[in-house]
């Protein structure tokens, strides 16, 4: 290998003395290089060429100026015997050799079938007894019940512990089949009545949670009924009262005249229908027969009015907002309903520990359930117009025959006496039509030969 060093040619005058500096250093560069390349058994040259490169430096006077420097190189032979010579990268390297091991053979020693599964019924018997123990933990922090939590926590390390054991157990097989055959592990029935009980734990952990749960609503239940009886006492309490000094037969003959009542005490029926129809009055305008300042007309208005009312107590909304849309509505419902005598016989006969005042929401039941009452009728009417098109009302007229389509008995009556058509006698509760669906009206009915 040759490299050739060309030193730029100078001028009359000296060269100045850095860039003598530079040529000398980059000679002693292109000499250390000779170095790199020079085999190890030529030290002694390579010392020389050393020498004489960095005496380059040291002096001015070796220097020589415009002319070529020629560095001749050996070649690297091939020296196999000495792996830790570096290597020229045009030199081309000798193939690897591939060095092929001996496969080893494996020898499988069969595995005690009985073991292995009695250890699979020990695993799966386990499992089963870990999942009742959750489970009994679970029960035991609701209500709080300390003793039974440590009692549950106890048993589930013990199970994971065993299954641990058990894992150990396998891997030891694996590598020594012989390892387990005079250990006690139980056999493959003791397993499945082990699993079997964990089982059996689990669904009376079930069984009586769910019995807890129907002692709890049986408590319910007889609350409620308590509750029932007094309202029931006190709405017969009430009923006398009002008996004594009014006359049904007479009232309902007020509201629907000359009707022949198929049983004693139909006449009630009469009432419903007027407190129905007088609630539903006006349903069919957009303001429900009030006098709003501004009626909008549109659905959304209609839907937000609905979800606003339904967010709310009613009793609550009339208390905060008395001017409120919803509380001018009871008040004009109460005023068309219930006649100023009518509302003197309610009050006149109370308990005389009942705070009494001049306004009809003295009465606190009364007043909830009327207002609730009002509030249904309300929001029915929000989501009547909230539909598009708008939910129509209906009521059947008085002697028209009866229609299945359109009505329904309102005393759900299977026959009728006479197996005579039978006719209207008045509407109880008015049917309402959203588009093509028709939502019965109840009526009262009554022979065809009742006076028209």
């Amino acid at each position: 290998m040759t490299e050739l060093l060309d030193t730029s040619p100078a001028t009359a005058a000296k060269a100045p003395q850095i860039s003598e500096m530079f040529q000398k250093f980059a000679l002693a560069f292109k000499t250390k290089t000779f170095e790199f390349f020079a085999d190890d058994d030529e030290n002694t040259a390579t010392s020389a060429a050393d020498y004489d490169g960095f005496s380059l430096l040291d002096s001015a006077e070796d220097f020589i100026t415009d002319q070529k420097v020629i560095i001749l190189k050996p070649d690297q032979p091939d020296r196999p015997d000495q792996p830790d010579q570096p290597i020229n990268q045009t030199q081309e390297l000798p193939p690897k050799s591939t060095v092929t091991k001996p496969k080893q053979t494996v020898k499988l020693k069969p595995l005690n079938t009985q073991l292995a599964q009695t250890l699979i019924s020990s695993t799966f018997a386990t499992v089963s007894s870990f999942e009742a123990s959750y489970l009994q933990l679970q029960t035991a922090h609701v209500p709080l019940n300390e003793e039974g939590v440590r009692i549950a926590d106890e048993a589930l390390v013990s199970h994971l512990q065993r299954l641990s054991d058990l894992k150990q157990l396998h891997w030891d097989l694996c590598r020594n089949p012989e390892f387990g055959a005079d250990l006690n592990i139980g056999s493959c029935l003791e397993a499945q009545v082990q699993e079997n009980q964990s089982k059996l734990r689990v669904l009376g952990t079930v069984s009586d949670h769910l019995q807890e749960e129907i002692d709890r609503k049986d408590n319910q239940v007889l609350e409620l009924r308590k509750k029932l009886g007094e309202i029931q006492r006190s709405n017969a309490k009430l009923s006398k009262r009002l008996s004594a000094r009014w006359d049904l037969d007479l009232a309902a003959n007020s509201v629907h005249s000359d009707v022949r009542y198929a049983k004693t005490g139909h006449n009630r029926y009469a009432l419903y229908s007027y407190v129905c129809l007088g609630m539903f009055h006006g349903f069919d305008l957009e303001g429900f027969g009030l006098e709003l300042e501004k009626v909008t007309g549109e659905i959304n208005s209609s839907l937000k009015l609905l979800l606003e009312h339904v967010s709310s107590n009613p009793l609550e909304l009339i208390s905060r907002n008395p001017s409120c849309e919803f509380a001018k509505f009871c008040e004009k419902k109460y005023q068309e309903l219930v006649h100023p005598t009518m509302e003197s016989s309610i009050f006149c006969n109370l308990d005389h520990n009942e705070a009494v005042l001049n306004s009809w929401r003295s009465l606190s039941v009364f007043y909830e359930s009327f207002v609730n009452m009002a509030s249904s009728i309300w929001a029915l009417h929000k989501l009547a117009f909230s539909f598009d098109p708008v939910v129509e009302i209906f009521q059947v007229e008085r002697g028209v025959d009866f229609s299945m389509v359109y009505m329904e008995d309102v005393t759900r009556r299977c026959t009728f006496p006479g197996k005579t058509r039978m006719k209207v006698g008045f509407t109880v509760v008015p049917g309402f039509k959203i588009g093509r669906t028709v939502m019965q009206s109840q009526v009262y009915l009554c022979n065809s030969d009742f006076t028209s």
